[in-house]
């Protein structure tokens, strides 16, 4: 795990269309994983970036997160 969290850090251009309160919702929701062991990935902040500015409803994030996961699992095995 990463010393830090530095997702704005390494996705710059997801948080460019986001206002404060969108940006500090989505790095909180990230924060709060993180601190759980888990390491954000790039689809992930900008599907959560695209919920928290309305670009997609929240059926629409939760289809990108299974598809995401289930990618994820035959990945693995």
């Amino acid at each position: 795990m990463a010393d830090e969290l530095d997702i704005e850090k390494r996705w710059p251009e997801l948080f460019v269309p986001l206002d404060d309160v969108q940006r500090r919702a989505v790095l909180q929701s990230f924060a709060n994983a993180w601190h759980e062991g888990w390491e954000p990935n790039r689809e992930d902040v900008e599907n959560l970036a695209d919920r928290a500015r309305g670009v997609i409803d929240q059926d629409e994030y939760l289809r990108r997160a299974d598809a995401a996961a289930r990618r994820r699992a035959a990945d693995q095995g």
